[in-house]
């Protein structure tokens, strides 16, 4: 890799399976139509007794490179803008 090449943002969706909100979220981060910018990891938080108890209800979270950016909610605009502030202090 050379220093021109952008270095992808991380992002995580933490989710559960039939959570409405949460595709809702999915849905809105492929609408902002910037993936070669991130890779997207999915959570589901019930295959870990400590995310269930720490998110519970409070979902989705998404994090962008550790940083906790989103809850319940988020629209494509917002989600690219999140995406290239956190891009540019990498």
């Amino acid at each position: 890799m050379n220093d021109q090449t952008p270095i992808k943002a991380e992002v995580v969706i933490y989710a559960r399976p039939g959570c409405h909100l949460c595709d809702e979220a999915k849905a809105e981060i492929a609408r902002a139509n910037c993936t070669g910018l991130y890779n997207l990891e999915e959570i589901n938080i019930d295959d870990d007794p400590e995310l269930a108890r720490r998110y519970g209800y409070d979902i989705p979270v998404v994090t962008i490179n550790g940083v906790h950016v989103f809850k319940h909610c988020l629209n494509a605009a917002d989600f690219k803008r999140e995406l290239r502030r956190a891009r540019k202090t990498t």
